[in-house]
């Protein structure tokens, strides 16, 4: 019924076929890949993460195919990146421009690889390209649903979380606004980089269902490194999960910005409710 009355606002984005299934071979290399990612980027198991890698990269080197070649060798080589990158909440000059510099990177790599090679596989399209009422319902429920989940997830279960993010004993304007301008661009590059990017190319290659799974592995693995412990993966990998099928959905990045930027929003507020109490809300708005 919502679907009927979909409205178009502009071109449809170009679809891009599913490689054909060749087998076990292909299913292995994303298990391999699952268990590459939490192994080496927060977990530092080298013992299982570098063979995990290593075994991915053979069979996907192993592979008739180009194009599935090209597309899993892409994001093997952003995971190596994001291996070596110093993920932290740090909102420094030099963290900015050093965590910056890595983030690009692991984002620049897909990208320019396959624009030329295969066009369409990751497609930044912000703008919706029709209007569904599905849409408004996942913000809808999305936010105020994320405002609760935080509030009991920092103040209840774990209570140390805001203290993840570092602000000064005395409130300070530019600390804080380091730390808006921090979130807000890590929040951007989630979006980018874990739905846009990992999430649309492996699902040219895999149904939707294991393409969101795997997504949602490397997703709730980066931000659990970053700053997201205690139950956080958990709470993360569910998110992934409801923004790649979004992303599915829609086809556009749009409102899984919205409800991300959002999110950032109510953490944010309580980092601050944390270390200083008597602000107002959104006070830094």
């Amino acid at each position: 019924m919502i679907e009927a009355v979909a409205r178009p606002l502009g071109e449809a984005p170009v679809r891009v076929e599913p490689l054909a299934e060749r087998g076990w071979t292909r299913t292995l290399v994303l298990v391999l890949f699952a268990i590459a990612v939490p192994t080496l980027i927060p977990l530092e198991i080298w013992a299982i993460g570098v063979p995990a890698w290593l075994g991915a990269a053979f069979f996907v080197l192993r592979d008739p195919d180009p194009a599935y070649r090209r597309r899993l060798g892409v994001l093997l080589a952003s995971i190596a990146v994001l291996t070596f990158a110093p993920i932290e909440t740090d909102t420094s000059n030099r963290g900015y421009l050093v965590l910056g510099a890595f983030f690009l990177a692991a984002i620049l790599i897909p990208t320019l690889v396959l624009k030329r090679t295969d066009p369409h596989v990751i497609d930044f399209r912000v703008r919706p390209y029709r209007f569904r009422w599905l849409d408004i319902v996942y913000v809808s429920i999305a936010v105020p649903l994320a405002y609760y989940v935080i509030q009991w997830y920092f103040f209840h279960v774990n209570p140390y979380m805001p203290t993840q993010w570092y602000l000064p004993p005395e409130y300070d304007d530019e600390q804080v606004w380091r730390l808006v301008v921090g979130l807000n661009s890590v929040g951007i590059w989630d979006e980018l980089f874990f739905v846009n990017i990992c999430f649309a190319v492996l699902r040219t290659v895999h149904r939707f269902w294991a393409a969101n799974l795997v997504q949602a592995v490397v997703y709730a693995a980066v931000l659990y490194d970053m700053a997201f412990i205690g139950i956080g993966p958990l709470l993360v990998y569910a998110f992934a999960l409801t923004q790649g099928s979004m992303y599915e959905e829609s086809k556009c990045l749009l409102w899984v910005l919205i409800v991300h930027l959002v999110i950032d929003a109510f953490l944010l507020e309580s980092i601050i409710a944390h270390y200083y109490p008597g602000h107002g809300s959104f006070h830094w708005f």
